[in-house]
């Protein structure tokens, strides 16, 4: 009787993973083996913490326990699919803001990343990260390395994700109003910095060392070098000879 239950229980898993049409992956995030001591000696159980989604914005988690590891891992699948979340995404790729949250001694912090950055991230976070579809996120743990809580916070900071489109009604205004305020402030920066480059550059260069080289090095080498050779050896040499040629003729006579 027991087998038949656990039969039919996996037949309906089967119709229940067909009707929802979503293709959903699990990763097995970790496995941990329990001893229990009895009268007899010990007996062993697992645990298991499993992450599932369909890679399209939703994700979940879940813990099982059983006597074997399957058992267990199936336990953590269908208490993963009862409690999964929808995640809004910008652009299907990455978070719409940073966003940081806490769960017991776990604190994450989570980032947004331009096209092409990746999944960084590691350990329990990225099998999160993975399974929810994200293809560009930084993310960062600064509390317990405890596989746990670790997910646990990553639920809650994502948890606090909000769309731009469940702001807009929140407050009551526009999507569009709220996207122009960030399209207004985006353009300030360039034309501050674009005008104030050129304009201190470019007329200090030519004017400091175009006229000061020629003036400096033409006139100073011929003015120093022409006049001084001709007459330091040409009128040297008779006027050393002849007097000393005349006296020598003298004393001889």
């Amino acid at each position: 009787m027991a087998r038949d239950a656990r039969e039919g229980r996996g037949r309906d898993r089967d119709r229940e993973r067909d009707r929802d049409g979503d293709e959903l992956i699990d990763k097995l995030v970790t496995i941990n083996r329990v001893a229990k001591v009895v009268k007899g000696g010990r007996r062993f159980s697992f645990a298991a913490l499993v992450v599932v989604g369909d890679q399209k914005g939703r994700v979940g988690y879940g813990a099982g326990k059983a006597r074997e590891v399957p058992e267990a891992i199936r336990k953590a699948t269908e208490r993963a699919k009862r409690g999964m979340i929808r995640v809004p995404m910008r652009e299907g790729r990455t978070l719409h803001y940073d966003v940081a949250a806490r769960y017991g001694a776990g604190s994450v912090i989570l980032r947004t990343a331009p096209a092409g950055t990746g999944i960084i991230a590691g350990g329990p976070m990225r099998a999160v990260f993975e399974t929810l579809g994200i293809g560009d996120v930084v993310a960062k743990s600064l509390g317990s390395r405890n596989p746990h809580n670790m997910v646990k916070a990553t639920f809650a900071a994502l948890q606090r994700c909000a769309s731009p489109r469940s702001v807009a009604a929140r407050r009551g205004k526009k999507v569009a109003e709220l996207l122009g305020r960030r399209e207004a402030q985006a353009p300030a920066a360039p034309e501050a910095q674009a005008p104030a480059a050129p304009e201190a550059q470019a007329p200090a260069l030519p004017e400091a060392q175009a006229p000061a080289a020629p003036e400096a090095q033409a006139p100073a080498l011929p003015e120093a070098q022409a006049p001084a050779l001709p007459e330091a050896q040409a009128p040297a040499l008779p006027e050393a000879q002849t007097p000393a040629t005349l006296e020598g003729e003298a004393a001889g006579a």
